[in-house]
């Protein structure tokens, strides 16, 4: 489709055919270690020139132009726009040539269409956006009603080594008690294994958004894509979806 790494990943799910979609890894770029080579990431130290041209080749592999927003955990959602850098944590367009990006290193990304392939959303959901109601957010913005509406749950930590504290868990129970099942003790008193792509299931269900995808990959232990907790100085990839020209 495109002249990108072959490990770039293609979601795997029934979107419409106007409706496109990659998730980049750290393959393609120019970036020197530790962000070796294709970090997105424009907050995370490394040189702003190789980010620049990193950002550059994505633009040409997609032929549209991505969106980049100022993550900050929120769930705030705007209108995709190349032309800004707003704050926020996810995105939607109806406009041809124009991606919804989002840059993560653990955290999901999700990518939204509905089923007539005329709009689609990326969104940002780390536990603190996730709880926060990103997702939902996300669905209302859409402006479509969620039986029409398609996700697919793009790389994150996985459920072996997503640990977590009582409070995330009490986050998540306390709006949803079938949460419970996406949490298992660790063997660290006090602390829980999480599986985030459950998380999102039950949100996404409970606002009625059922068909949903991906989900299985683990950041941590997949040394294609950056991780956070296995490395804090590291890069970001990104998750990108789009209508076709």
């Amino acid at each position: 489709m495109s002249d990108w790494p072959d490990d770039w990943i293609l979601p795997d799910w029934p979107a419409p055919d106007s409706v496109k979609a990659v998730v980049t890894t750290r393959s393609g770029g120019v970036s020197q270690p530790p962000f070796d080579s294709f970090n997105l990431g424009d907050h995370v130290d490394d040189r702003p020139e190789a980010v620049a041209a990193n950002r550059q080749r994505l633009q040409r592999a997609l032929g549209s132009e991505p969106a980049w927003m100022s993550q900050v955990h929120s769930n705030v959602v705007i209108e995709a726009d190349p032309q800004a850098r707003p704050t926020a944590d996810a995105c939607w367009t109806t406009r041809k040539g124009v991606a919804c990006a989002v840059l993560t290193a653990d955290c999901l990304p999700v990518l939204f269409c509905d089923s007539a392939g005329s709009r689609v959303a990326a969104a940002h959901a780390g536990w603190r956006g996730l709880a926060a109601g990103m997702l939902e957010a996300t669905v209302v913005a859409l402006g479509e009603s969620p039986t029409q509406l398609m996700a697919w749950l793009g790389p994150a930590i996985g459920p072996g080594r997503f640990e977590v504290g009582a409070e995330v868990r009490d986050a998540f129970v306390s709006q949803h008690a079938a949460a419970c099942d996406a949490f298992t003790l660790s063997g660290n008193p006090g602390r829980y294994m999480a599986d985030i792509y459950q998380l999102a299931r039950i949100r996404l269900a409970a606002c009625n958004v059922t068909a949903v995808f991906g989900g299985g990959f683990c950041t941590v232990s997949d040394p294609r894509f950056y991780s956070y907790r296995r490395a804090a100085r590291t890069g970001r990839f990104a998750s990108l979806i789009w209508l076709d020209h």
